[in-house]
C-alpha cells in the first residue's frame, strides 16, 4: 500500500519554510536540495525536513497540505513545530 506524506522543509540558512506532500519523503528531500532543481525551494537550499504527517489517501495528504499552506496552517507551523 502506497502512504502518502505531509512534509515541512526548513531552510538551514534562512528563515523560511516550505509545505508539500508526497508519497516518497526521501526521494523528494533529495529533490529539493539537488543542485539542478529549478524550483522556488533552490533558492533557500539546503533544506531538512522538520514535520511529516502520513496518510493512507492521496486526497486526505493534499487536503492537509492546503490547510498547513492558509495563514492559521503557517501560524500553527512557526508557534507549535519551529518553537
Amino acid at each position: 500500500m502506497t502512504m502518502y506524506y505531509v512534509y515541512v522543509l526548513k531552510s538551514i540558512n534562512h528563515d523560511k519554510i516550505y509545505i508539500g506532500f508526497t508519497s516518497s519523503l526521501e526521494q523528494r528531500l533529495e529533490a529539493h536540495n539537488h543542485a539542478q532543481n529549478k524550483g522556488w525551494t533552490r533558492l533557500y537550499m539546503p533544506w531538512n525536513i522538520v514535520y511529516t504527517e502520513s496518510f493512507e489517501l492521496k486526497s486526505d495528504a493534499m487536503l492537509r497540505e492546503k490547510q498547513l499552506k492558509t495563514g492559521k496552517g503557517r501560524a500553527f507551523i512557526r508557534k507549535e513545530i519551529l518553537k
